[in-house]
This record gives C-alpha cells, sequence and structure tokens, in this order.
C-alpha cells in the first residue's frame, strides 16, 4: 500500500558558491522522511526549468524566500494527505504552477520536493537510493566526467571552453578511474605552476586557467596525461563543454580568447581540427542552442567516434531528444534534474535517449549542495555516466565518495566503454 504526505518542509539553505538554494523535508505517513536540495546552473539553457528568485539587492537578487513561501504554502496545501506516487505528484506540480518552465512557483521549489519525495520513498522501502531506482535491473557503476581546468561562467570567461576534463574508459573501476583522475588533476596543477599558467580555482573546483587561447588548455591536458604517467587516447581521453550558447551572438561565434569571429560552418571545423588533433572522446554543447544545422554537421562529421552532447540543445526534454535523434543531431543527452524541474521529466528525457541508442551522462550544476543522490540516480537509472564538477571541493567530492561506496555494495560492474553504446572503437 503506497503512504501518504504528511508533511513538506522548506528552508533556504547556501548552495557551493555562497548563495541561496532551496531544501526540503518530506515526510511520509509511514514515519519516513527525504530530504533534498536544489542545485543551480551558471549556463542556462533558454528553455530550461527557471530558478524563482527573490531579486533586489538582498544576497545580489538571488534570494529564495518567494521559492521556500511557495512550497510551505501553496505546493503543501496542495500535496499534503497525497499518496506518495513520483509521477502523479510531479504531475501535480506541473499542473500547479501552469507554466512550462515552472516559472510561477519556481524549479527549484518543484525540483526539491520532487528530490525530496523520492528519497522518502527509498527511505520507506528500507532501500539504497540507487536500489529503489533500479528496481530488480542491472546496473553498471557509472563512467566519471571530470573537470580539470575550468573555463567559460565557471571562470570568469577566462576561456571559451568551458569545461576541460577527461575520462578513463578503460578503467575497470570507478575506485581505479578516481585513482587515474587525482593523478592527472594534481599533474596538471604543477605543470600549470611551473609555467605561471594557474590562476587559482573555479566554480567547479577545477584549475583556473591563465591561458592565451584555447586550444593551448588542450595542449596542457594531454601533457599532464602524460606527466601523470598516462597514455592519451588510451588511458585516458579529453572531454569538453565547450558551451558555445555562451559566446554565441546574432549567429556569430565571438571567441574572445582567440579574438575571432566565426560562422556557424567555421566554428563545425574548428571542432573537427581539435578532435584531429587531440585524443579527444566526448563534446558537449559544440554550437549554440539556436544552431540546429550546425549540431547536425557535427554529429554527421563526428559522431560515429567521438560523444556529442546535448546540454542547452536538449534541455533534459523527451521531445527536444526525439527530434535531435530524428534530425540526426547529438548522440548522447546530459541530464540534469533540476534543468527538468521534476524528477519524473528528468527520468523521461534519459528513457529516450537510451531508446534512441543513445548514451545518457547525469550531470551536476556548478551551484552545489553536498547531497549525494546523483550518485545515486546516475546508478539506479544505468546512466553509464556522470559529471559532477572537479576532483576538488567537498560538494564535488561528496558525490565521487558516495559512489565509491555504491560500488563496495551494488555488485555491479564499471560502465567503462560499454557507457559509449553507439561509438565505433
Amino acid at each position: 500500500m503506497t503512504s501518504r504526505i504528511a508533511s513538506l518542509r522548506a528552508r533556504q539553505i547556501w548552495d557551493s558558491r555562497g548563495r541561496p538554494t532551496v531544501e526540503v523535508d518530506l515526510a511520509l505517513e509511514s514515519g519516513a522522511s527525504g530530504r533534498a536540495a536544489a542545485p543551480a546552473g551558471a549556463s542556462r539553457g533558454d528553455n530550461e526549468a527557471i530558478d524563482l528568485r527573490d531579486g533586489g539587492d538582498t544576497f545580489g537578487g538571488y534570494g529564495v524566500a518567494g521559492a521556500v513561501a511557495n512550497v510551505n504554502g501553496e505546493i503543501a496545501k496542495a500535496l499534503k494527505g497525497a499518496p506518495a506516487d513520483q509521477t502523479a505528484v510531479d504531475a501535480k506540480l506541473a499542473s500547479l504552477d501552469g507554466t512550462p518552465n515552472f516559472a510561477r512557483l519556481g524549479g527549484n521549489a518543484t525540483v526539491a520536493v520532487s528530490l525530496a519525495l523520492l528519497t522518502a520513498r527509498a527511505a520507506d522501502a528500507e532501500l539504497p537510493l540507487w536500489r529503489f531506482l533500479a528496481g530488480d535491473e542491472a546496473v553498471r557503476i557509472p563512467l566519471p566526467e571530470i573537470q580539470i581546468f575550468g573555463g567559460g561562467a565557471h571562470a570568469g570567461g577566462r576561456t571559451d571552453i568551458q569545461d576541460f576534463m577527461i575520462m578513463a574508459p578503460s578503467a575497470d573501476t570507478v575506485r581505479r578511474a578516481l585513482e587515474i583522475t587525482a593523478d592527472v588533476y594534481r599533474a596538471a596543477g604543477n605543470l600549470m605552476a611551473d609555467d605561471g599558467k594557474l590562476a587559482g580555482t573555479a566554480d567547479e573546483g577545477g584549475w583556473w586557467p591563465a591561458f592565451s587561447s584555447n586550444e593551448e588548455g588542450l595542449g596542457y591536458l594531454t601533457r599532464a596525461i602524460e606527466r601523470a604517467g598516462y597514455r592519451p587516447g588510451e588511458d585516458v581521453f579529453i572531454s569538453l563543454d565547450i558551451a558555445a550558447s555562451e559566446f554565441y551572438r546574432d549567429g556569430t561565434y565571438r571567441m574572445a580568447l582567440d579574438n575571432r569571429r566565426l560562422t556557424s560552418e567555421e566554428m563545425v571545423e574548428i571542432v573537427k581540427r581539435w578532435c584531429a588533433d587531440y585524443p579527444i572522446l566526448s563534446i558537449e554543447d559544440p554550437v549554440s542552442q539556436h544552431d540546429a544545422e550546425g549540431m547536425r554537421a557535427v554529429t554527421e562529421a563526428l559522431g560515429a567516434r567521438i560523444q556529442i552532447v546535448g546540454d542547452d540543445f536538449l534541455v533534459t526534454d523527451a521531445a527536444r531528444v526525439e527530434n535531435a535523434e530524428q534530425n540526426g543531431a547529438c548522440n548522447c543527452a546530459l541530464i540534469k534534474v533540476n534543468q527538468a524541474g521534476t524528477v519524473t521529466r528528468a527520468k523521461a528525457a534519459l528513457e529516450a535517449a537510451q531508446k534512441a541508442g543513445w548514451a545518457a551522462i547525469v550531470s551536476a550544476r556548478s551551484g552545489e549542495t553536498e547531497d549525494v543522490f546523483l550518485s545515486h540516480l546516475a546508478t539506479g537509472w544505468n546512466a553509464g555516466q556522470i559529471k559532477v564538477g572537479s576532483f576538488a571541493r567537498s560538494e564535488r567530492m561528496a558525490k565521487w565518495n558516495e559512489l565509491l561506496r555504491i560500488e563496495e555494495r551494488a555488485n555491479a560492474g564499471f560502465a567503462g566503454w560499454s557507457a559509449f553504446p553507439s561509438l565505433r572503437r
């Protein structure tokens, strides 16, 4: 018998950037309870769920008093006594809000409620969240995608490319993949310090670079892999989040660090050249969310051997995933629960990607908390890949460490190369 929702309570807490966010405690009549907090992104797709912020001068305009009040008032009133059914509750949140992107109640309010319900249901079943999500299905421990250098909106626009990351799909466990990452992260920092290129750390814990060009970052990352004692393109691969929407204006890509303005065709050619010259395995948002033809061109040129990830382009939306698949754009969907606004909508986008034969990456945001639900979602949904930022800062390391605990208990294999179902090796 499904338990019912007994109470909801929201509060303002602080995220990893020292900005307010929404945390929700949800209790069931059975006595089980769950807690979750809403993450927040710096670079955001135009069509993702909208965080409700208070504006004004307090907290730089980032206050969430309105979103908290919506949970404690209208949402709590509507959900108290309702069966703890995820699909029904998430649908109720959407209808209660009445907008396509949760603009009235706030996506930060709805996602915190939705996730708190999910964790309460797992507690009610007396199961770890990953196992509750998986049911009787087999799972894989996801392959980490980990930032080494932070740029773009995560580092004051110091590079146009937002994330320079690595992946270790040849590792046999997530423990080994994280050990490899630790070696490369340390080597990269030492290499940059030696050459006077180190300017601190970025939003997600990666090194804040002082590169003279975007391509210099690719060179430094390749050298860091080698300095750490690994073979680029065999043991360790490069993954990029270009986040091209951030520097796309009026049909032109304006790469400030390189002092260049590019057409869509020229941007595609640069991406192709980088992939020919460096050990790149994955590229996220290589062109703008408004450049569907450019995304199709990148996928057609590179998609057989390189993962082409849609983030701003897909915004964790099942219909957009289906449309992109039909038009030959992307072969991987980034899954951000707060981008969708509810757990149900995020899961639908992941299932659409899997149905298309694509890969999927469960992803954090640049503004995070110590919550570890992402490690459980990526495992329990058998997504194959996970991206939570760099190999530093507690809000990131909490999620990597939770993966280690899950790996010990899960009796599951490491995703490794199986995380890329559409690539030819």
